[in-house]
């Protein structure tokens, strides 16, 4: 019996992924590290089809974070480079099956040309309902929480919101996360365990599940796995085994 096939009906609505090991993966076989991150679109790939296959509704993948930006400039230059042309080529793709892109983060720090060609995709694949792909883009989960308190402040101040009414409804629909369910399944690839200032409120109650395997060598069959030991965790989410059964 294969994996997929092992899998039960408990399948999580929203898996987020930490994609890592793009650069190590470069420097074990003696390339530079932008090849890695070219190498890297095969992982997102079979992570897009995967989750299609077994019903995943939301998939959001850190593709590139405020930290970054401090990245030698050769690499976050290629890092663009790589992104318009993955997007490009990508469309009849996420039209063909069905797929709506998505993104969250600081997008006007994105330069111009990559930034306008994501809001092309992402208003061209807007209807579609198969899956909803977000990327996490020039994204920092502390700088999210900083820009949803300020927004919250000001409606305070202009008496839009009492402050008396805050809740983690208000404050989730101030996130850049505010169109999609928090998180079930945290995977982050390359052996690092560590969550690395990504989606910080969304991941509260998620399982995380670390493995070795390098970004540009994950597979559906790596994700299958995710999700097998997802399943066999018990979620109370601060309730009792006894209060679940």
């Amino acid at each position: 019996m294969t994996q997929k096939e092992q899998l039960n009906s408990n399948i999580p609505h929203h898996i987020a992924i930490i994609m890592d090991g793009n650069g190590r993966w470069a420097k074990k076989k003696g390339l530079l590290r932008a090849i890695g991150h070219e190498n890297g679109a095969k992982g997102v790939q079979e992570a897009v089809e995967a989750c299609t296959e077994i019903g995943v509704k939301y998939l959001t993948l850190y593709a590139f974070s405020t930290e970054n930006w401090n990245r030698p400039k050769r690499e976050v230059d290629a890092l663009m480079k790589l992104l318009v042309n993955s997007l490009k080529k990508e469309v009849a793709s996420l039209q063909k099956n069905n797929i709506k892109l998505n993104a969250i983060g600081n997008l006007d720090a994105l330069p111009e040309k990559v930034k306008n060609e994501l809001l092309y995709v992402i208003d061209q694949t807007k209807d579609n309902t198969q899956i909803t792909v977000t990327l996490a883009l020039s994204y920092g989960s502390r700088e999210e929480l900083i820009k949803t308190v300020k927004d919250i402040s000001i409606k305070v101040k202009n008496n839009l919101i009492s402050p008396h009414l805050i809740n983690e409804t208000v404050i989730s629909e101030h996130l850049y996360t505010k169109n999609l369910p928090d998180v079930d399944l945290l995977i982050r690839t390359s052996g690092e365990q560590r969550i690395s200032n990504f989606l910080l409120w969304q991941i509260a109650y998620a399982e995380l599940y670390f493995t070795k395997i390098l970004w540009p060598d994950f597979r559906k069959t790596d994700l299958f796995e995710a999700v097998l030991n997802y399943q066999q965790r018990e979620r109370r989410f601060g309730k009792t085994s006894e209060q679940l059964s």
